[in-house]
């Protein structure tokens, strides 16, 4: 099987932010707290579907105050998303490798549960590569919900079975596997190799870096192509 298109998450795996994500709970029960009239305890589930979750158990005297609750949380996450984008950077292979892909013919999207705001802060010259972007603002259903790649998938016209999603957390894996899409994941973000190998991903790899030289030397990756040649 050749890859003709990969989708890459980005937070951890094209870049490097630090988004304290237990800061970010403390902040959304912080405004919960007035609507319910108790504050809430920060649950294990990631900080969008908990903000449904608390949206659900607004009694009927506040149901009607479910969005603006809904509203003032996800305000809160892009604000927090957009300071760790204000000190964010992409890693260094991400651009050199962006353009291989695109010498190889290997069509390519970024899918992210982040805003777009904050993947264009940490990318600015983003629009100079042959990619598309799949942010939270893009979708009505983000990962691991597979309707986030099926975007993506039907978006650039790609096949599944030739299709590649990599991430650097077992939520994209989960996510690529309900896509019926090849998955792999690397150790560039905060889930080590051994919590990786757990999730039964197709490949594991250090970085992208690393997993695009696996692919290659597999043969699993189009040849490169200039100007009408074809090269190993």
């Amino acid at each position: 099987m050749v890859i003709e298109t990969i989708l890459f998450d980005f937070d951890g795996t094209l870049a490097e932010l630090h988004i304290d994500f237990i800061e970010m709970k403390q902040r959304i029960a912080q405004i919960a707290a007035p609507f319910l009239g108790h504050r809430p305890e920060p649950s294990a589930m990631p900080a969008l579907e908990w903000i449904d979750a608390i949206a659900q158990q607004f009694q009927d005297g506040v149901k009607a105050l479910a969005p603006a609750f809904q509203a003032q949380a996800l305000a809160c996450i892009e604000a927090m998303e957009m300071e760790a984008a204000a000190c964010g950077k992409l890693f260094e292979f991400t651009r050199p490798m962006l353009h291989d892909l695109e010498r190889r013919g290997v069509a390519v999207a970024v899918v992210t549960r982040n805003c777009a705001r904050a993947v264009r802060t940490v990318f600015p010259d983003a629009d100079r590569f042959r990619f598309q972007l799949f942010a939270r603002d893009h979708v009505q259903r983000v990962k691991p919900d597979p309707q986030h790649l099926n975007a993506a998938l039907t978006a650039l016209g790609a096949s599944p079975h030739h299709a590649l999603m990599v991430g650097d957390h077992p939520l994209d894996i989960e996510t690529g596997k309900r896509a019926g899409v090849r998955t792999a994941a690397v150790a560039s973000g905060r889930v080590s190799l051994m919590d990786l190998h757990a999730c039964h991903p197709d490949w594991v790899a250090q970085d992208c870096a690393a997993l695009l030289k696996i692919l290659d030397a597999g043969h699993f990756l189009p040849r490169k192509f200039v100007h009408g040649h074809h090269f190993a």
